[in-house]
């Protein structure tokens, strides 16, 4: 019926939340280890997948394409989790890529920096001092992930259909409220234009990997949007002659869309 995504604060209860959601409603839990499979079934090399897991600020700079091939495979791998239809992602800005999914409802939990850590503590078996570092380094963790690959602060709860505060309430009366906007706000209708948004998604993904793994174009932040019978290119090629390949392997690969190119050309 649905698409969950559950973005969270370290020690917000996010995990716990999601789970008791998926449990509740039936629905398949995707956690990041689960993302992380399927990334790695998908091509990306597991030795690599630590560069993403850095706790400072700026650890994309240099790392251009391995930046890219990690976000094609993540985006792939959301987007298969999310196709599955009834799921609960949770976490890797699973919300971001799934944000025009008209059967996907995103959310956003925190709790108050004091408890937070506390739960830490008491988790993790730390001083308050150990907790309270390793508290700053996840949400340092998290906003450069954020910045990185989407540009965006998750603190901003516009991003987020409902954002909860876990400080006074507990997992179940939390999943419960969760459960019952998605009761109330997915319809038969925004699910059957949910999944036509995420095949569309998928086959414009797909059409990305071809041209940067089968093909090996050299070119950066390419997307390819998808709609009706139209395909929408994005990116920064390195020449022409890039971009010209591109465009041809397109037509031949879709030769029922109309093509738009929106790529262009510059150093790489």
């Amino acid at each position: 019926m649905a698409v969950i995504s559950i973005s969270r604060q370290l020690a917000s209860l996010g995990d716990e939340v999601a789970s008791r959601i998926a449990e509740k409603l039936g629905y398949k839990l995707v956690t990041k280890t689960d993302l992380e499979k399927r990334i790695v079934s998908l091509g990306f090399p597991e030795n690599k997948l630590p560069k993403f897991e850095e706790k400072k600020l700026g650890f994309l700079t240099g790392l251009t394409n391995l930046r890219d091939e990690y976000l094609n495979c993540l985006m792939t791998a959301i987007l298969e989790a999310a196709g599955e239809n009834n799921t609960v992602i949770v976490g890797r800005d699973s919300f971001i890529i799934l944000k025009d999914i008209d059967n996907h409802i995103s959310i956003r939990c925190i709790a108050e920096e004091k408890l937070r850590i506390e739960r830490i503590q008491k988790e993790y078996n730390l001083s308050a001092k150990k907790a309270e570092k390793k508290l700053f380094e996840s949400e340092n963790h998290q906003k450069s992930f954020h910045k990185g690959f989407f540009n965006f602060d998750a603190n901003n709860p516009e991003m987020f259909d409902f954002v909860v505060n876990s400080s006074k309430l507990d997992v179940d009366s939390i999943a419960d409220s969760i459960i019952a906007l998605t009761k109330s706000f997915v319809t038969k209708e925004k699910e059957e234009a949910g999944q036509k948004k995420i095949d569309e998604l998928l086959m414009g993904q797909r059409l990305v990997d071809i041209l940067i793994f089968i093909y090996n174009l050299n070119i950066e932040y390419l997307r390819a949007s998808l709609k009706d019978k139209k395909i929408t290119l994005h990116g920064i090629a390195d020449s022409q002659k890039t971009l010209d390949a591109a465009l041809t392997i397109v037509e031949a690969e879709l030769p029922d869309f109309e093509v738009e190119n929106r790529m262009s050309v510059g150093r790489t």
